[in-house]
C-alpha cells in the first residue's frame, strides 16, 4: 500500500541505525542528560566520545554513523539490550511518561535488590543462631535497638526465626 511506505518509497527497516540514533536521543532526554553527560558515560563505559559525536549522532545531516563498539556502549549507559536500543520508539508515550515509567522501573530493581540483599543476610543470621542457639535473644534485642520501632523489629526477628525472608 502506498500508504505504508514514507516520502521517498523507502520501507523503514524493524532495526536500524536511524533506530538507533532515535533511541539515544530519546533514552538521553527521559534521563535529563545533555549530549556532553551522555558523551562522558559513553567514555566511562569504555568508548571515547565527545559532544559533538553525541549531537552528530542524534540529529547530524548526515547522521554520524554508530559502529558496534558504540552501540554497545549505549546499551551498558541505558542498560537496555541491544535489539531494544535498535527497535523503533514505542509510539504513544511522551516524555513524562517514559521518565515515569523509568523511574518505576528503576524503583522495581532497587527494591527487588534490597529483597534479595535482606533475604541473605536474614539466611546468614539465621545459620548463625542456629550454630549459636545462646546468641538469639542478644540478636533480637539488638534488631530492636537499631531498628528503634518494635514491630518492625519483631517482623525482622520473625523473618530470622523462619529463616529467610520470601
Amino acid at each position: 500500500m502506498a500508504g505504508d511506505r514514507p516520502e521517498g518509497g523507502e520501507v523503514p527497516l524493524l532495526y536500524s541505525e536511524g533506530n538507533v540514533a532515535a533511541r539515544v536521543a530519546l533514552e538521553r532526554e527521559v534521563r535529563g542528560w545533555s549530549t556532553t553527560e551522555l558523551a562522558e558515560r559513553v567514555t566511562r563505559a569504555g568508548i571515547k566520545m565527545n559532544q559533538t559525536a553525541v549531537w552528530r549522532i542524534e540529529n547530524g545531516t548526515p547522521r554520524r554513523r554508530i559502529n558496534l563498539d558504540e552501540a554497545l556502549a549505549f546499551t551498558r549507559v541505558f542498560e537496555l539490550p541491544l535489539e531494544e536500543l535498535m527497535s523503533p520508539p514505542l509510539e504513544g508515550l511522551d516524555i513524562d511518561s517514559r521518565r515515569l515509567v523509568q523511574e518505576a522501573v528503576e524503583a522495581f530493581y532497587e527494591a527487588r535488590d534490597a529483597r534479595d540483599r535482606l533475604h541473605h543476610a536474614v539466611v546468614a543470621i539465621a545459620d548463625h543462631i542456629k550454630a549459636h542457639p545462646d546468641s538469639s535473644r542478644a540478636i533480637h534485642e539488638q534488631c530492636l535497638r537499631l531498628m528503634g520501632d518494635e514491630r518492625d523489629a519483631r517482623t525482622l526477628s520473625g523473618d530470622i526465626e523462619d529463616g529467610g525472608h520470601y
